[in-house]
């Protein structure tokens, strides 16, 4: 799906990491892979745009909704669920349904959002309409009802257990929220200043009394130099060992129950270099080491 997004490509950016190897390179690990296959979307050819400040809502609520449901689904049959996006309005679909299993089976719930961006705008506070940069927002419970109702009308998330790291690009709306929901964030400026081994050390702190988390990864968060090919690309991001360090971080710990990858776009990559580092951080997750 790349309905959320500004620019067309992120809708194959499943694609790109399937011919990477990811499930090949995972089984030779050990894992046993079940392929879901995609959920199909609409492209924006076939749609009209009902409301600018709310691009696409209709097929994005459609495909969320389904999103939920198969997650809640792969949860109860004790699986992982690792899904690869597409923009990152998906993530409403899949927090959605990892917060109704975790209700059910009283679990409490933490996220992870690894990205260069907020993703807390609504459609007030939007300066595009793009809904790939509302899902977080619409997780706590702000912005339009058909946003906050997918799955249910209760808050998905409590901003408490939510943990935003990487991020150097916020528009004032995302600032005001973060402030008043006091939620935990690391920027790139801490990380130049603390290490990422600290960093990862006190997000998962933070989250120590939640039972499940979720780990949202925005290839953007990555820096251009290595990751050229995302939806949003903006200097200055990760650098090839901090981003795995996070990864490998979690995977040592046994401190991640479901996993996203998302905003890889082959249109503006290098020979599907993104999609590849992609597949090598799903790797360090998922309990690869150099010795």
């Amino acid at each position: 799906m790349d309905l959320g997004a500004g620019r067309r490509g992120v809708d194959m950016g499943p694609s790109a990491i399937r011919i990477a190897g990811v499930s090949e390179k995972l089984h030779s690990m050990g894992h046993t892979i079940i392929e879901e296959g995609d959920i199909s979307t609409k492209i924006p050819e076939q749609q009209k745009v009902e409301n600018p400040k709310l691009k696409y809502l209709p097929e994005i609520v459609r495909a969320s909704s389904l999103l939920a449901e198969k997650m809640e689904n792969i949860l109860g049959s004790k699986g992982f669920p690792l899904i690869l996006g597409g923009d990152h309005s998906l993530s409403i679909g899949t927090i959605t349904g990892i917060s109704n299993y975790c209700k059910k089976k009283k679990k409490k719930l933490g996220v992870i959002w690894v990205d260069a961006h907020g993703d807390m705008n609504t459609d007030v506070t939007s300066p595009s309409g793009n809904i790939h940069g509302m899902p977080l927002a619409a997780l706590i419970g702000l912005g339009a009802p058909e946003l906050t109702s997918i799955g249910g009308e209760e808050r998905k998330l409590d901003p408490k257990n939510l943990v935003m790291i990487a991020i150097r690009e916020l528009d004032a709306g995302e600032k005001a929220v973060i402030r008043k929901k006091n939620i935990t964030i690391f920027t790139m400026e801490d990380i130049d200043t603390h290490g990422m081994a600290v960093i990862i050390s006190k997000a998962l702190k933070k989250l120590k009394g939640v039972d499940f988390v979720h780990v949202s990864f925005d290839l953007d968060a990555v820096d251009p130099k290595e990751c050229p090919g995302v939806g949003t690309p903006v200097k200055g991001g990760l650098a090839y060992r901090e981003a795995h360090l996070i990864m490998e971080t979690l995977s040592q710990k046994h401190r991640m129950h479901s996993l996203e990858v998302v905003e890889t776009n082959p249109i503006l990559d290098d020979r599907n270099r993104s999609a590849e580092f992609a597949v090598e951080l799903m790797q360090s997750g998922f309990g690869k080491k150099i010795i």
